[in-house]
């Protein structure tokens, strides 16, 4: 929506920028999956791109990794451009795509040879197996390998280059809990390794726990950047604050009573549901509860959580991240 608040919280000089977008935009017909993107990357960040399914995180990606030429803009990925260095730069970044088909018939072992073959240098078979953790399925056939698995081999094949520049492309959509976590640990691993990466998901917890800083995209646009703890910061309020009420007729909540208590910093209604951005727990919730039964309310829910990016999100589109 063109009307969306813009939050930038931080801006990272371009002196050792690992990758620097500068106007991109990009258009399917009629659809501007990007429509002017900013970007820029410090050499050794973990960067989360986040939003919703059509966002315009995936193109944007897409753009940087020259599989998709942009309509407008510029790119630059350590320092170089696709136009004039596409060999170069195929040699220094590494890529994990949301899907990849390997082939069923080869073992992990053979696939993970195949793609170390495509590059001057990089690390030993072996290394990459070892932190992709596929060590008892080293000689197992592709075919046979759980969603899991086929991702972490998915992730070796796009480490076997030694890659100074990694893009992971929600490596973690569509995988169970546990096979979630063990990506996560491989990323905090070459994190600590120093190695840059972009990373896109519209999981908030997984941006929360990898992500040095994070965009957040909406209709192809960055509509708030900085770390997650100063976008979190930005609302005003520590806490979220959900209830629902029946009663007084017809259940009307006086929505300028509840932001006039203090330590209240806004509040919204979804599908019946009231939320509201709040500071000290301690002292605001005893005055929500005075103030609900003083409207002769009664609550029929009431939650509290701790500020999330979801809630940023939320904040500043009036929609969830998770909205088709």
């Amino acid at each position: 929506m063109d009307s969306t608040k813009t939050i930038n919280t931080e801006v990272v000089g371009t002196a050792g920028a690992s990758l620097a977008t500068t106007g991109l935009r990009k258009s399917f017909g009629d659809v501007k999956a990007v429509a002017g993107v900013d970007l820029e990357v410090a050499s050794g960040e973990c960067f989360g791109l986040l939003g919703p399914n059509g966002a315009g995180k995936t193109t944007t990606i897409e753009i940087c990794e020259g599989l998709t030429e942009a309509d407008a803009g510029d790119v630059t990925l350590l320092g170089m451009q696709w136009k004039s260095h596409a060999n170069e730069l195929r040699q220094r970044i590494g890529i994990q795509l949301q899907e990849t088909q390997f082939p069923d018939k080869l073992t992990v072992e053979e696939t993970l040879r195949l793609f170390r073959s495509f590059f001057r240098k990089g690390i030993a078979v072996d290394e990459a197996i070892r932190t992709s953790q596929l060590e008892e399925k080293r000689t197992a056939r592709v075919g046979t390998l759980s969603g899991g698995q086929k991702q972490r081999l998915a992730m070796a094949c796009a480490l076997v280059g030694d890659p100074e520049l990694l893009f992971l492309d929600e490596p973690t959509t569509g995988l169970d809990p546990q096979a979630r976590r063990h990506l996560w640990d491989l990323v905090d691993d070459l994190k600590h390794a120093g190695r840059t990466i972009i990373l896109t998901t519209h999981y908030m917890d997984e941006a929360e726990r990898l992500c040095d800083r994070v965009a957040i995209m909406d209709h192809g646009r960055v509509i708030a950047l900085g770390t997650p703890k100063q976008l979190i910061a930005s609302m005003g309020g520590d806490h979220i604050v959900e209830f629902a009420v029946t009663g007084n007729g017809e259940g009307k909540v006086d929505a300028k009573a509840l932001t006039e208590i203090p330590g209240v910093q806004s509040h919204r209604v979804d599908a019946g549901l009231h939320q509201l951005s709040v500071t000290d727990l301690h002292t605001t919730v005893p005055r929500i509860f005075a103030a609900v039964d003083g409207m002769g309310l009664d609550l029929t829910e009431f939650r509290t959580h701790s500020a999330t990016l979801e809630d940023v999100f939320v904040s500043l589109t009036g929609r969830y991240l998770r909205d088709e």
